[in-house]
């Protein structure tokens, strides 16, 4: 005896496995555990700036962001701040992404982790809106978007053979 599928039945079933590739153990993507506030990006006129922000894991479980984009620049990076030749601190981009662990808040914030933009696509003026989107290890994705504000602190130099080049800075 041969049996058939009707074509709904198999579509519905199909639907539920894709959408179980993208989801944690307890069937939520990890940008559904994410939320983005006080976010805000450094205003410039050209070349590059950074956005912070407090990401809060509200899940059960350690949330890892490993990329993030924006239309307002050419690319953008997840930068840290290490500890350089000398101790002084410097910036270099993040090779394993940030990690927000379960139920804690992870603060993007000038002197500090912090979202680079670089090869800006145009001028980011105080009072406008940069959107941006985060990508998480598991394919899920959250956006958000950032006042730009005008400030002229952390100005952190690079780490020799990332981004700005030795000696470089946020000053865009």
């Amino acid at each position: 005896m041969i049996k058939t599928f009707s074509t709904p039945l198999l579509l519905t079933a199909a639907a539920v496995l894709v959408a179980g590739c993208s989801t944690d153990s307890n069937g939520t993507a990890a940008a559904d555990s994410l939320v983005v506030s006080s976010s805000w990006a450094k205003a410039a006129d050209s070349g590059m700036t950074a956005a912070f922000a407090e990401l809060e894991n509200t899940g059960d479980e350690d949330l890892r962001i490993v990329s993030a984009t924006s239309p307002g620049a050419g690319s953008t990076e997840l930068h840290e701040m290490v500890a350089g030749d000398g101790g002084t601190m410097v910036m270099r981009e993040s090779e394993s992404g940030f990690v927000v662990e379960a139920g804690s808040v992870h603060s993007l914030a000038p002197g500090g982790d912090h979202l680079m933009l670089m090869d800006l696509t145009g001028p980011i003026v105080p009072g406008a809106d940069v959107s941006f989107t985060l990508t998480f290890d598991d394919g899920s994705t959250k956006d958000f978007t950032a006042q730009v504000r005008d400030f002229a602190g952390a100005q952190e130099e690079y780490a020799p053979g990332h981004g700005g080049g030795e000696g470089g800075d946020h000053s865009g």
